[in-house]
């Protein structure tokens, strides 16, 4: 397979990804991504517009499509072959969620997503030359935010989950689901730094989704000192990124 046949699936699965989660939606067909998904009233679940941020990403994935079709460097081919695969695992997960409904088989397919997503990151920065113009620029974007933004995903998830097999509400133990959501954010920021990439990207997706824990407990769930937290928290990852730094990968994958 080329490399502009690549592009070319990159291109069509960042189409295929927001029209798999207006399945529900347009079609009257399951259960909305937002219902299935959002629970507002959990307090380590993100303000409903703070999920907007996969329109960008769609977009990313669809312009590094474009601008490697347009100029198909083969650097970048590996790169765009894990987005492919976190892309196609995405359009799962959203079918998942408008037609079956089941969190545990959600949470999971998540983990694939995000394998792919950071081994895209980290063939990215691996590279002993920088991939020069769009296609770099796009690449960076698109699998820096992605993996952020799974990342966060796979936060909230986690104890979202654990509400799904021990019949908790969303008013129970508030506190330690919040903290383990945080902690598992906190996790992401270091290793992603330390072994994968110095990308800015994921830290502006997962600082994102952190501050949309904090809007929602703030304006909706009255929790404001979780919502104080989860601010102060995000502001902590801001810091560290930009005092600590990132390390470059050596070794390409």
């Amino acid at each position: 397979m080329t490399t502009r046949q690549v592009a070319l699936i990159l291109m069509l699965i960042g189409v295929l990804q927001p029209l798999a989660g207006a399945l529900a939606p347009v079609f009257n067909i399951g259960t909305p991504i937002g219902a299935a998904t959002r629970n507002i009233d959990a307090p380590e679940q993100p303000l409903p517009a703070f999920f907007a941020i996969w329109g960008v990403i769609f977009l990313a994935s669809a312009g590094f499509g474009i601008a490697l079709a347009q100029k198909p460097l083969d650097a970048a081919r590996p790169i765009a072959i894990a987005m492919i695969v976190a892309g196609a695992f995405n359009v799962l997960w959203m079918l998942s969620a408008q037609l079956i409904g089941s969190q545990p088989l959600n949470a999971l397919l998540l983990i694939p997503i995000a394998a792919a997503a950071w081994l895209a990151a980290r063939r990215l920065a691996a590279l002993p030359t920088p991939i020069p113009g769009a296609v770099g620029w796009m690449a960076d974007a698109a699998s820096g935010l992605l993996a952020g933004w799974i990342s966060v995903a796979i936060a909230i998830t986690v104890p979202l989950t654990v509400r799904t097999f021990t019949g908790l509400g969303a008013s129970d133990h508030v506190w330690p689901m919040l903290w383990t959501c945080l902690a598992l954010a906190a996790v992401a920021a270091y290793a992603f730094a330390r072994f994968v990439s110095p990308s800015l990207w994921f830290f502006t997706a997962l600082v994102w989704g952190l501050a949309g824990v904090s809007a929602n407990n703030l304006t909706v769930t009255g929790l404001h000192a979780l919502g104080l937290v989860s601010a102060l928290f995000a502001a902590w990852i801001v810091v560290f990124r930009l005092t600590r730094g990132a390390n470059r990968s050596k070794s390409p994958a």
